[in-house]
């Protein structure tokens, strides 16, 4: 019955991987949502990529696919450091930030200036709502998803507490560790991305722009994230809320 069980969750995380690098492949080539589905969430979308591969490795695995799914439900008040009202919080912040940072939405796939950023703009992301440092320019990578994307985290980032086969196959929600502000999502498919910082740490840090300030070392003004790409207007939609 082990041998069995084991046999049967091999070939689950070998679906997995495969269908990961499937989705891997197409984003490197540049093949992106359409503009029906950029306000949707990012766990979302990998799994309708992914298919049936996941559909049939969650049911199997899970006796409760729908727990995969559910949002992280944890206050972004309590117990944090830095705390204001939503009333101050929406005074505080533009309107990008906010609907990220409190309201834990997903912005608009190649939306933020910061996606053009590479490790040659030195420096770091600390959080839009609060300064707390976030990532460095030494662990951006290029993903081809659209959203600044790293392969690590400094210590101000905060990771939702899942089990190992939800945190491959649905990713997890990070937040700023000081505010409780949303800023993305972690997944396990660093592996796909050959030849970058993430493929030795096996994570991609998928990153709202918005969410960010970008600090350059050699002390020039700060870039804020909510700003679009050059020569780019963005419109933005209403978002797909995730939860409190």
């Amino acid at each position: 019955l082990i041998s069995t069980q084991r046999r049967n969750h091999s070939l689950i995380m070998d679906s997995i991987k495969s269908s990961l690098l499937i989705v891997g492949l197409l984003l490197s080539h540049g093949i992106t949502m359409s503009s029906g589905l950029s306000t949707i969430s990012r766990r979302r979308y990998l799994q309708w990529q992914t298919g049936g591969c996941i559909a049939t490795a969650t049911t199997t695995a899970l006796s409760n696919p729908s727990a995969a799914q559910a949002a992280n439900l944890k206050s972004r008040t309590e117990g944090y450091a830095v705390q204001h009202t939503e009333r101050e919080w929406a005074y505080i912040l533009s309107g990008a930030q906010y609907n990220i940072l409190r309201k834990g939405g997903t912005e608009r796939q190649k939306s933020s200036i910061l996606n053009t950023y590479t490790t040659e703009n030195v420096g770091s992301y600390v959080c839009a709502g609060c300064n707390t440092p976030l990532f460095t320019s030494a662990d951006k990578f290029s993903s081809g998803t659209g959203w600044p994307s790293f392969s690590t985290a400094l210590q101000g980032v905060e990771e939702e507490e899942l089990d190992p086969i939800r945190a491959t196959l649905d990713g997890k929600e990070v937040r700023c560790a000081t505010c409780g502000g949303h800023l993305g999502d972690l997944f396990n498919d660093g592996w796909i991305y050959r030849g970058t910082s993430a493929a030795k740490t096996g994570k991609r840090y998928c990153i709202d722009g918005a969410a960010l300030i970008f600090k350059p070392e050699d002390g020039g003004e700060d870039v804020f994230g909510d700003l679009p790409p050059p020569n780019r207007v963005i419109k933005y939609e209403q978002s797909m809320y995730r939860g409190a």
